[in-house]
């Protein structure tokens, strides 16, 4: 694994990214089923993202004591909105998980507004809500394999600048893998619905490992 990312930091080898990506599914994580259970933390996460956006949109009263309080977030910047969703989601608890989270939270409600600019926080339509469901999963996927061996891309690439161009090409990669397997699942008939949304990002990440894990041959 060390030697096919060193190998792709260096010339930017794609290839080489694949296969690091190959032995980090196998070796860091035992395989495809094994890392779907370990990430299972990731489900849990999409799960509670999903339930929150459609609480706001169906104008859903907060728990007491919740960030997500309507009568609050009324009027707020859209930062505001989306430090409130993180708060709520995935409260801190001193984990470098719990930070690789949040993080993915802001970062796909960033994207979400990039992607539909109009788009109201409060009031996501379900295919904005499972957009931002399907980029939490590919961003979380992506910070812990940045936890886990980004270190190596950053010691072995030749300037601090082009490890940051190998880390987001990287990191566009695990969207790119992350997207196609939820369209494979749409496919499938299955489907982003409340009360299903773990069950269905567990598969998702069991797929997207199974791709991964094919490049270590």
């Amino acid at each position: 694994m060390t030697r096919s990312l060193g190998d792709y930091a260096g010339s930017g080898d794609t290839g080489a990214m694949r296969r690091g990506f190959g032995h980090y599914a196998r070796s860091g994580y035992g395989g495809s089923r094994m890392a779907a259970r370990r990430m299972g933390g990731t489900a849990s996460t999409a799960g509670a993202l999903g339930g929150a956006l459609a609480g706001l949109a169906a104008g859903q009263p907060a728990a007491p004591g919740s960030s997500l309080d309507p009568a609050l977030l009324a009027g707020r910047s859209a930062d505001e909105i989306m430090d409130a969703v993180v708060e709520a989601v995935r409260p801190v608890d001193g984990t470098q998980d719990a930070e690789a989270s949040r993080a993915a939270i802001r970062d796909a409600l960033s994207e979400l507004l990039t992607r539909f600019p109009d788009a109201d926080l409060l009031n996501l339509t379900p295919e904005q809500r499972e957009f931002a469901i399907e980029r939490f999963t590919a961003h979380d996927v992506f910070r812990r394999f940045d936890l886990d061996v980004g270190q190596t891309i950053r010691e072995k690439a030749p300037s601090a600048t082009t490890a940051l161009s190998r880390l987001k090409q990287a990191r566009d990669y695990v969207k790119e893998t992350v997207s196609a397997a939820f369209r494979k699942l749409r496919e499938a008939g299955r489907t982003l619905t409340a009360g299903r949304i773990s069950e269905v990002v567990r598969e998702a990440l069991r797929e997207t490992f199974e791709v991964f894990e094919g490049y270590a041959e």
